[in-house]
């Protein structure tokens, strides 16, 4: 019946008015997004979804949020046919292309959301034409340029957003016209310049959002007219000055972002004012002066960021008013006094940090009212005094850090009540007794580190019942007893026990843990024989025990100075005899020559050859062929000013004396030696056995050759090297903050290296294996892509390093070679074949990827992949870290799902280094759902559109296509 009646009403009308409904029915027909229809179900386009039309049939309303498709251009629509247009909502569509000018035809428009959509290019300046505009919504976009003071004459604007784009410049004075404006949001921008004056001008404002931009100068004071606001939100931006008294004007506020300004001053005691205040955040900036008492009033407050400034003085009392905070951060500041006893008044606290101050005293037993507790640092202050009993009454705790302080004492039994605890940290306090058996109750724990301090006693073996337990340090105690069997059992990857008094015999099993890959037993006075290690140990150390017999042949790639200490070791290894066949009659007495007679033979030959070494070296120093003598020894060193002989390195490091060794691993040691010049390089000093292998010169030479040749920031510099059959080292540039391992595997390294800095590694390490893979001839392949390989310089930057195992792959040839790499890291077709392919190195990058991401070796999430449909991705990130802001989430989606496109099972399937790579550069939008709404299944399933062969997408370097707009 509506039909023929709005046929019949069309029919009747005037002849502009039906050719006005037909420029509209045309430039819907013609847009093609309602395709599925008919030209006859156009013929009543008021009926077509999302369509409202006004009694005339002229079309009022668009609305088709999250309804199309990202080929269905925006430019499609002809926006000047809908001259009565009131709504039009295109949110959430992906939509690419650019806003037409002809927008500002729309002289009726009230409504215009166009937000999560690709668009991009600028703003047209015809969007001031839009003087009914009461919501103006372009934001999570790639909208470019500045924003045209033209949009200062929309004065109708209650709602403002632009957040999320490429928006440059500074905001134009115009925008201060706006008065009517409720929310102004521009976050997310590349904004500069200083805050206006006159946005105080804007006194019905509820929400100002001006973040993540490039504001400078000083909070205007003028703010402080803004009386409605409640969410004043101006961090990640370069402002300076003070905090204005002036904030204390905004009582309606529950919100108020400073954080990460260069902000200095004291924090105003008129902020004591803000009753209403939710959440308070100043971190990250210079702000000093004392924590003022007023900060009490504010009991409305959930959350309190005040770390990372200059903060002096006590912990106010008032603290304690605040019984309604949840998360209380006032780490790394100059905080100095004792914690108070108020302190256990704030019942529904979750998280404190108190970590990294000046703070003396005891800790307060009013600690222990704090049952919600989930997170407790006190680290790196002053603290004496014993450890509470009633820190056993926190059964919610997952994080204990006590470390770095003066706790005197044993520590309480009533820990073992903490059954939720997943890292204790003890270490570098002054504690004594015995380590409790109840420890064992903490079923969960998987990093337990009591290291430094005066503990006596066995381990208890109960600490085998910790599971999930995966780094144990109980170094440098006065621990005795011998090592519990049944630690073979854990699924540990870190142990070191050096330097106690622990005696007895190494557990059989130790050796044959595929997870562990760090190993200190030195300094103790372990007896019996080294067994056999797995080949996943990256490190260890058995110096200084009593070990006796024979030194297993998988220790030849080890330092001997791992060893060192163990008088009655004999083997194939630099400063230990070798092992003699004993005979029955008189084993007694061979063996008391052998202890009389070999050392003294030892000796003497090494001071020959050391002699004749040096003498040789000389000569060669001497002679006008520096980089090849007759002898076929090469010698070479680099970009350094000046004369650099070998004699300077010996000289440098004592003769690699031990004291300079920063690391060893499989094919060598490292050692750090500054040169004459004042340089400081990394020494990798080859293992005598490679030396000794007469196929390892050509390859040693052929390795070097490729290796001065490469030229990428993101691998490690090689300034020189010495081939020579005593003695080879390589000369590498010296990457001051070690390795990737061990700063994920440092607490307080690892929350340094925050999102942005974490994407930034894996993008610098998918760029370098790009170049190797792809940008030379012959292609080059690492073999061995793992944590430990990937070094990190003062400014945090990754390189490739360790090439010891890296292969040139030949056309010619098959390219099989025994298999290499980390435990862990290896590709699983490896197992069954021997050739080598660029894809092992991607299947190694995938590994290192999520690595970076959980914090921790991935292994357990890999061996779980079937059932991970219900493992969200924010459950894997690190949870040292805060989650992801909007501006990484993106990023660290992409890396998350590109990672599980290089651990697929076939080689062929993986995407190659340089598609990765590619992918990195490409300018992708946010993704549409939370982290916590995607799931490790959800990233699996998307990694199917992820190709493998460098040829399918050549025409677009992007590759990664999402599975919902497909």
């Amino acid at each position: 019946m509506h039909s023929t009646t709005m046929v019949i009403a069309t029919g009747s009308m005037a002849p502009s008015n039906s050719s006005a409904l037909e420029l509209e029915r045309k430039a819907l027909l013609e847009s093609g997004w309602w395709g599925h229809h008919s030209n006859n179900t156009f013929l009543n386009h008021c009926k077509l979804y999302g369509i409202k039309c006004n009694d005339g049939g002229s079309v009022i309303k668009i609305d088709r949020p999250g309804s199309l498709y990202e080929e269905d251009a925006i430019s499609k629509l002809n926006f000047s046919s809908f001259l009565n247009l009131v709504r039009l909502d295109l949110s959430g569509n992906l939509l690419p292309g650019s806003i037409s000018v002809e927008i500002g035809t729309l002289s009726k428009l009230t409504h215009l959301d166009l937000s999560q959509n690709s668009l991009t290019g600028k703003l047209p300046p015809s969007l001031g034409n839009l003087t009914r505009l009461v919501k103006f919504d372009i934001s999570l976009n790639s909208i470019n340029g500045s924003i045209p003071k033209e949009l200062g004459n929309l004065t109708n604007l209650t709602y403002f957003s632009v957040h999320d784009n490429q928006l440059i410049g500074e905001l134009p004075l115009s925008l201060t016209n706006l008065t009517r404006l409720q929310v102004f949001d521009i976050s997310s921008n590349l904004v500069s310049g200083s805050i206006p004056k006159g946005l105080g001008n804007l006194q019905n404002l509820l929400e100002l959002r001006l973040s993540h931009n490039k504001f400078t100068g000083a909070i205007p004071s003028a703010l402080g007219f803004l009386t409605n606001l409640s969410i004043l939100d101006l961090s990640y931006n370069k402002i300076n000055g003070s905090i204005v008294p002036e904030i204390g004007l905004l009582k309606n506020l529950w919100k108020l972002d400073l954080n990460n300004n260069n902000l200095t001053g004291p924090i105003p005691l008129s902020i004591g004012h803000l009753t209403n205040l939710v959440s308070l955040s100043l971190s990250m900036n210079q702000i000093d002066g004392h924590i003022p008492l007023e900060i009490g009033n504010m009991k409305n407050l959930n959350y309190l960021y005040i770390n990372n400034n200059k903060l002096i003085g006590p912990l106010p009392s008032s603290l304690g008013h605040l019984t309604n905070l949840t998360y209380l951060f006032l780490d790394s500041n100059q905080v100095n006094g004792s914690i108070p006893l108020e302190i256990g008044n704030m019942k529904n606290l979750t998280n404190l940090h108190l970590n990294n101050n000046n703070i003396v005293g005891p800790i307060p037993l009013s600690i222990g009212h704090l049952t919600k507790l989930v997170f407790l640092s006190l680290s790196m202050n002053q603290i004496n005094g014993h450890i509470p009993l009633e820190i056993g009454n926190m059964k919610n705790l997952t994080n204990l850090h006590l470390n770095n302080n003066n706790i005197v004492g044993p520590i309480p039994l009533s820990i073992g009540h903490l059954t939720k605890l997943v890292f204790l940290s003890l270490s570098m306090n002054q504690i004594n007794g015995h380590i409790p058996l109840e420890i064992g109750n903490m079923k969960n724990l998987e990093d337990l580190r009591l290291n430094y301090n005066n503990i006596v006693g066995p381990i208890p073996l109960t600490i085998t019942h910790c599971k999930w337990l995966s780094v144990l340090l109980l170094s440098h105690n006065y621990l005795t007893g011998s090592i519990p069997s049944q630690i073979s059992d854990l699924r540990l990857s870190v142990i070191d026990l050096s330097y106690n008094t622990i005696s007895g015999e190494i557990p059989s099993k130790l050796g044959d843990s595929h997870t562990l890959k760090f190993l200190d037993l030195s300094c103790n006075n372990l007896t019996g024989n080294i067994p056999d290690l797995s080949a996943s140990i990256n490190e260890v150390n058995f110096s200084q025990n009593s070990f006796h017999g024979r030194i297993p042949d998988g220790y030849l790639y080890y330092s001997p100075s791992t060893l060192i200490g163990n008088k009655d070791l004999c083997g194939d290894v630099k400063g230990f005899p070798p092992c003699l066949p004993s005979s029955p009659s008189n084993n007694r007495s061979i063996v008391h020559q052998i202890k009389i007679f070999v050392p003294l033979i030892a000796f003497t030959m090494f001071l020959l050859l050391g002699y004749f070494f040096r003498s040789q070296c000389r000569v060669r120093k001497m002679s006008s062929e520096s980089s090849e003598t007759k002898n076929g020894d090469f010698f070479s060193i680099w970009n350094y000013d000046g004369k650099i002989a070998y004699e300077d390195i010996i000289e440098a490091t004592e003769d690699f004396d031990i004291r300079y060794c920063i690391g060893t691993g499989g094919y060598g040691s490292v050692y750090k030696a500054q040169l004459p010049n004042g340089k400081v390089v990394a020494l990798k000093k080859l293992h005598r056995l490679e030396a000794e292998d007469p196929n390892f010169d050509k390859s040693f030479r052929n390795e070097v050759k490729i290796l001065t040749e490469i030229r990428h920031r993101n691998i490690v510099k090689l300034h020189g090297y010495c081939l020579h059959k005593r003695c080879m080292f390589l000369v590498y540039e010296y990457m001051e903050r070690g390795s990737l391992f061990c700063v994920l595997h440092n607490n307080t390294e690892a929350v340094e290296l925050d999102w942005m800095k974490r994407v930034n590694i894996i993008k610098s390490t998918a760029h370098a294996l790009s170049y190797m893979h792809h940008e030379g001839v012959p292609v080059i392949v690492h073999r061995d892509i793992s944590s430990n390989n990937i070094l990190l310089n003062s400014e945090l930057e990754a390189f490739v390093s360790d090439f010891g195992t890296a292969r040139l792959l030949d056309s010619d040839t098959s390219n099989q070679t025994l298999i290499a790499g980390t435990y862990g890291y290896i590709a699983p077709e490896l197992a069954y074949t021997m050739k080598v392919t660029e894809k092992s190195d991607v299947y190694s990058f995938g590994v290192v990827t999520l690595e970076i991401l959980m914090g921790r070796h991935p292994s357990e999430l890999l061996t779980s992949l079937s059932s991970s449909q219900s493992v969200m991705l924010n459950e894997i990130l690190d949870k040292r870290l805060p989650p992801p802001n909007r501006l990484v989430a993106h990023d660290v989606f992409l890396v998350a799902a590109i990672s599980f496109a290089c651990l697929r099972a076939k080689p062929k399937s993986r995407p190659t280094m340089k598609s990765v790579s590619q992918e990195f550069l490409c300018h992708k939008k946010p993704i549409m759902n939370p982290l916590h709404a995607v799931s490790v299944w959800q990233l699996r399933n998307q990694e199917t559109y992820l190709v493998g062969g460098s040829e399918t997408h050549s025409e677009s370097p992007c590759f990664l296509v999402e599975k919902d707009n497909v």
